[in-house]
């Protein structure tokens, strides 16, 4: 059984640094990275998805990724940085970044969060970005060196197992990331690890109202289009609570219904669903902001 977990943790870790780092080369050459989570090659024409319109799906039409950054924001960072966004919602936003404090990103893909989070806690202060795909860090490079951020580290790995020392950092973020991973636990253990005493886990994430019907749960392509992932949210709140964290909470900041979100590709799949499920789904699926705290 730990074999055949093992294997099935690769296969999903596999599917979504193949699908991240097309996103990343698209972003690369010029495009955006939110259409055609699955399926099509990088460098489609539409990455491959139409809207209903027949007209392009970008970053600005999906209802999971686009509008989580004012204009201010996107005035302070490359705009690279925010064509790859494949966020669900805006971190930096919700959580409290004070000067001086060291941040860390799980999952920091373009780089996007990371940048925001280097100019909120101030030359004394450190951001750090860990992402697993070398495409992501190749653009997350060029767009630090395009913002001129000297207090930040883009580092390869995994979630998983945070190459940073015990009592490091003082702020965990993430952006829609934590709901791929298909180790959850240990990725809350990890955070746990890292974070000093007293530090704050605030990340964005996709948490599910409910229980999400085995057709979705069996489609593992769907981990890239951040539903299949998703945990319930008192799972969640259990698996933040069993690896030692105190005052946590869930707060939803966006909720989808069908009827916003079929036509895009990051959800290409649910279209083989009945109506009597896709019905059930409404609303159950939803952007959260998920707070905690390390105790002293």
């Amino acid at each position: 059984m730990a074999n055949e977990n093992l294997m099935q943790r690769d296969d999903v870790r596999e599917l979504v640094k193949l699908k991240y780092g097309e996103a990343a080369l698209r972003v690369l050459n010029g495009q955006t990275a939110s259409c055609c989570g699955s399926g099509a090659a990088a460098g489609d024409a539409c990455c491959g998805e139409t809207k209903a319109s027949g007209d392009c799906c970008t970053n600005a039409d999906d209802p999971i990724t686009s509008d989580h950054y004012s204009e201010t924001e996107a005035a302070e960072i490359p705009e690279a940085a925010l064509l790859a966004s494949l966020g669900c919602g805006n971190p930096t936003a919700l959580a409290q970044l004070n000067a001086g404090e060291v941040v860390l990103d799980l999952g920091s893909g373009g780089g996007i969060d990371v940048l925001l989070s280097a100019r909120r806690v101030g030359p004394t202060g450190f951001a750090y970005g860990l992402d697993m795909t070398d495409n992501m860090l190749e653009l997350a490079e060029k767009n630090k060196l395009e913002a001129g951020a000297e207090n930040v580290r883009f580092i390869k790995g995994h979630i998983e197992a945070i190459p940073l020392p015990d009592n490091s950092v003082d702020v965990i973020i993430s952006n829609c990331v934590i709901n791929l991973s298909a180790d959850k636990d240990q990725v809350i253990r990890e955070a746990f690890r890292v974070l000093k005493p007293g530090g704050r886990f605030a990340v964005s994430d996709v948490v599910v109202d409910g229980e999400l019907p085995a057709e979705i749960r069996k489609e593992m392509e769907l981990y890239v289009g951040c539903v299949a992932g998703a945990l319930g949210r008192a799972d969640y709140l259990a698996k933040l609570a069993n690896a030692g964290f105190t005052d946590s909470s869930i707060e939803p900041t966006r909720r989808y219904k069908f009827s916003d979100l079929e036509g895009f590709s990051s959800i290409a799949e649910f279209r083989g669903l009945t109506w009597d499920v896709k019905e059930n789904l409404d609303g159950k699926v939803m952007g959260a902001f998920i707070r905690a705290s390390k105790p002293v």
